[in-house]
């Protein structure tokens, strides 16, 4: 069995989950998983025996780097403390950190999980990058959800690299619909606002 390749954006829908990520793990990523069980064993930071699986190891990519996350679960027993103070004092190394803070700090945050994203009239719309966010901003706030627009708007400004990336993260939070959508449901009685 090999190592699952995710998106790095799929650890944003990790919000219940801990575990170890350590960046700029190139390579075969088999040799990565066994030589840190072996270590970790050595340093007894696994206990019981126990060691990441293929259950609980993933690899992606990130700003040009292979990363590695290292999943906590109820199979395989750690020593935080001892891995805490391992983490520390290899960072410089292998930049380890716990994948809440990198989510945090790397992805903007975590997602919106349970939560239905509202419609959002952009199709037909002043392509400019700042209008379209500023239109979809709005419909959060709107649909109460004014934490969203403040974390997609800072994610947007903060980390994303091209157009296309900056509408990818409005359509995480949005279901990106055409103007003339809108004009039908207004026709039809609705009334939608966006202001």
């Amino acid at each position: 069995m090999s190592i699952k390749k995710i998106d790095k954006n799929e650890l944003r829908g990790y919000e219940r989950k801990e575990g170890l990520i350590l960046q700029g793990c190139g390579g075969n990523p088999r040799e990565w998983v066994d030589g840190i069980n072996n270590l970790f064993t050595k340093e007894g930071i696994l206990l019981d025996g126990t060691k990441f699986g293929d259950d609980n190891c993933a690899v992606f990519e990130n700003n040009g780097l292979t990363c590695l996350l290292y999943e906590f679960n109820d199979d395989t027993k750690v020593d935080i403390g001892k891995l805490a103070m391992w983490r520390i004092r290899t960072h410089s190394d292998l930049g380890g950190t716990w994948l809440s803070d990198y989510v945090e700090n790397k992805l903007g945050g975590f997602s919106l999980t349970g939560t239905k994203k509202p419609d959002c009239p952009l199709i037909g719309q002043n392509g400019n990058i700042f209008n379209l966010m500023g239109i979809a901003a709005r419909t959060l706030r709107h649909n109460g959800l004014a934490e969203q627009s403040k974390e997609m708007t800072k994610r947007i400004t903060d980390t994303a690299q091209s157009y296309d990336e900056a509408l990818g993260i409005i359509g995480e939070y949005v279901n990106i619909t055409s103007v003339n959508d809108c004009s039908e449901d207004m026709d039809a009685g609705m009334e939608m606002r966006y202001d």
